[in-house]
């Protein structure tokens, strides 16, 4: 089960005051976006005064950067997980990423979505979002054997990520994007993923 795309709300009113109002935000942010999400709204979702939230977050900026920083390490900590769950190789890219992608809170990925919405505002968010890309690419790295070619083909395949995932946001339905994600995976990896005979 994906774990970091939304926070139950009784588990977040047993949270301290800082982590309600950082976890309210993740959710609010990821489903209806950076910008048009306004602090009240956070305050009055997180049950929070406005004095309890600006003693812990001065500003909506350095909110957002904390949002993309807890986003960070709840996205690596599942990607990771779940690529070992679906065997720790090239194959399980394509299951972990239908796990994301089937999830009825799917909005794409935070850090893309980010950079489109306030990067140019917030130089931050592109800072993060770097670190993020690489952070996933190394970890798609990790999945491939060790040669010469290793870094070239986990760049090429978090290219091809990154790709599915923006069209996972907008098409009706995910199954045509895993489709042509596994015959990507598979064409980059060197036929290391051909597919299985079962449904992904």
């Amino acid at each position: 089960m994906v774990q970091f795309l939304g926070t139950a709300k009784a588990d977040i009113r047993a949270k301290p005051a800082r982590e309600r109002i950082l976890l309210t935000a993740h959710d609010l942010f990821y489903r209806d976006g950076i910008r048009s999400t306004g602090i009240d709204s956070v305050i009055e979702q997180a049950g929070v005064t406005k004095v309890t939230f600006y003693r812990h977050f001065r500003s909506k900026n350095v909110l957002i950067v904390a949002y993309l920083e807890y986003r960070h390490e709840r996205w690596m900590t599942w990607f990771t997980a779940a690529l070992q769950r679906h065997g720790g190789t090239l194959p399980a890219l394509v299951p972990t990423m239908a796990e994301w992608f089937r999830a009825p809170g799917y909005r794409g990925c935070a850090f893309i979505n980010g950079v489109s919405e306030i990067a140019p505002a917030l130089p931050q968010v592109s800072e993060i979002t770097r670190r993020h890309k690489i952070d996933m690419q190394n970890a798609i790295a990790a999945l491939l054997p060790p040669g010469r070619r290793r870094e070239s083909l986990a760049r090429a395949l978090a290219l091809v990520v990154d790709g599915s995932i923006v069209q996972a946001q907008f098409r009706s339905e995910p199954e045509a994007v895993l489709r042509d994600l596994r015959q990507l995976v598979s064409f980059i990896g060197g036929g290391r993923s051909q597919p299985q005979s079962s449904k992904v």
